[in-house]
């Protein structure tokens, strides 16, 4: 494989939000993979999640009281609630969290995503738990904004 064509396969992947390039040309093949240092970076964030009014979202019978605006997933897959099973979940119900707090990771095709959050509040619902699959536009948590 020619030299130039490798290089510009790593600018692709030092300029763009994936991880992992595979190509096959011929009987060879490159894989090109983004290193995490030891010490490990967090996550790529996923793009910003569609807020809906609580009213308007469908919510499971056991939240629907569960004042506030629900946050719903912004991909397919998988809802983790901490980093590692072993952690404390990111946030609980009647947690504060401030605009930008990790809610909990999506983890779509080995990719973990941080699910974060756009505005200030109090979680008043947790819709999934750890290890359930979620589909885009799925509520996840009810947050009840704080002014200022």
């Amino acid at each position: 494989m020619d030299l130039r064509k490798i290089k510009k396969l790593i600018e692709l992947l030092e300029e763009s939000a994936l991880n992992e390039i595979e190509i096959t040309e011929g009987d060879n093949t490159i894989r090109l993979n983004r290193a995490r240092p030891a010490s490990s970076a967090p996550p790529p964030v996923a793009p910003a999640a569609p807020v809906v009014p609580a009213a308007a979202a469908p919510a499971p019978a056991s939240a629907s009281d569960a004042p506030g605006d629900t946050v719903v997933s912004p991909l397919v897959g998988t809802f983790y609630d901490a980093p590692s099973p072993q952690d404390s979940p990111y946030v609980r119900i009647g947690a504060e969290v401030r605009k930008g707090d990790t809610l909990c990771l999506i983890e779509a095709m080995k990719t973990y995503n941080q699910l974060e959050a756009e505005f200030a509040g109090t979680v008043r619902a947790i819709h999934k738990n750890s290890g359930d699959p979620v589909e885009y536009g799925e509520p996840l948590f009810v947050i009840e904004r704080r002014d200022g």
